[in-house]
């Protein structure tokens, strides 16, 4: 694609790069603004960048005896020269999707791990094991999952003012120009998507990986977002105390049956019984101690909380808490025009039942109005950076770490 956008989004990255090798820092673009915030010292002058893999296991998956590796996960790092964070961030990306889509936006902008890096953060992204630059292999992993066609991103992130599948969705305004097949800025975006794996497959080998690059980088907040939700509770299980924060960006929900957007006037259906065990699909833990999920008991509300949103499943007596998921400062984030509108509540009302205190931000309730479910990618996706930043500063600040030269 070709524009003065890309042409000066390119032109900031070669400057910024031959000035991080001089030592030089560039002059900024100016001061931060609530609707428009800058970088603080743009371009980015950076101690460290680099990448390694966590948790690869060799394996023999045929008569031959010879080995290879699974189970790793691509990390990528960036260190800015003046950390000022008490912990680093770990961004986990969402299905169908990699790390990329923290890097910039389809239509050339800067993206999150950036601005996050700019505001003194250390920042990791990944990519989930068996995408990306992770290796995938049939053989150990199994069929990969379908493919997402162009047209069921249309209605899902993209143009879903013009579908209208849930009652949010004419507000979605924040999509960038180029909406549908063929426009520059769709193709770029939908270039991006990739195939997973089993969805089982994948929360195990996730948790696994997640839990090693805690156990890599020591203590650190995770950024999940979507599909990746789920895995940001599992590892936060596994690691609670390394775990300094989880901001769900619009994670995988609601609790127990999944939601199907039919449009009006129904609106919505149940669809499948994606997490058994209430938040996610593989086990989580649970006190009293929970060995199968159908020991795990649940009803729908008598009644939405409006109109607009679905009715959730809570637990019914005996109510089983989650011990570790109550150790972490937990922040959800929904948008407004999103298909998560309509349920991210009970997601916060579930984990707020079995004793995990967390805090729901709708963007509208922040005067952020009209993104979708993509928001990293919006046209005002700095301006929630610049949200997610205050609410890590306000909740998930307590201590601070030691930063080390090294990755």
């Amino acid at each position: 694609m070709q524009n003065s956008k890309w042409s000066r989004w390119l032109t900031h990255v070669t400057i910024s790069a031959l000035l991080v090798g001089t030592g030089v820092q560039a002059q900024g673009t100016g001061a931060t603004t609530a609707k428009d915030p800058k970088w603080p010292d743009y371009p980015l002058t950076l101690a460290q960048q680099g990448n390694f893999y966590v948790n690869g296991h060799y394996t023999t998956f045929d008569s031959t005896g010879q080995h290879i590796m699974w189970r790793q996960m691509y990390v990528s790092y960036k260190t800015p020269v003046h950390v000022t964070r008490p912990y680093p961030i770990v961004l986990i990306h969402g299905g169908g999707l990699t790390g990329s889509g923290f890097d910039a936006t389809p239509d050339g902008r800067e993206g999150w791990a950036d601005y996050f890096v700019a505001r003194g953060f250390k920042v990791y992204v990944v990519d989930q094991p068996a995408r990306g630059r992770s290796a995938y292999h049939p053989e150990l992993y199994g069929p990969q999952a379908p493919a997402g066609s162009a047209e069921g991103l249309e209605m899902r992130f993209t143009a879903v003012e013009d579908f209208k599948l849930w009652p949010q969705a004419h507000l979605h305004t924040q999509w960038p120009d180029g909406a549908y097949i063929g426009d520059p800025v769709f193709d770029q975006f939908f270039a991006s998507e990739v195939r997973g794996i089993d969805a089982t497959v994948n929360s195990e080998v996730i948790q696994e990986a997640g839990a090693a690059l805690l156990d890599s980088i020591g203590p650190a907040i995770i950024l999940t977002h979507s599909q990746s939700g789920p895995y940001g509770w599992l590892i936060a299980d596994a690691r609670p105390n390394l775990t300094k924060g989880i901001l769900a960006v619009e994670p995988s929900g609601p609790p127990f049956i999944d939601v199907v957007q039919v449009g009006a006037p129904k609106w919505f259906e149940d669809g499948p019984l994606s997490r058994p065990w209430g938040i996610t699909l593989t086990p989580v833990t649970y006190s009293p101690a929970v060995s199968d999920p159908s020991q795990l008991h649940y009803a729908l509300e008598a009644q939405p909380d409006r109109p607009d949103l679905v009715r959730c499943r809570l637990q019914t007596a005996p109510v089983h808490r989650l011990p570790n998921l109550a150790k972490v400062p937990i922040v959800i984030i929904t948008s407004e025009a999103s298909y998560h509108a309509s349920y991210d509540h009970c997601t916060h009302k579930y984990l707020t039942q079995a004793g995990v205190a967390n805090t729901f931000v709708p963007l509208e309730s922040r005067g952020i109005h009209g993104n979708g479910h993509m928001m990293m990618l919006e046209k005002n996706n700095l301006r929630i950076a610049q949200l997610i930043v205050k609410l890590i500063t306000n909740h998930m600040n307590s201590a601070p770490q030691s930063v080390a030269a090294t990755r």
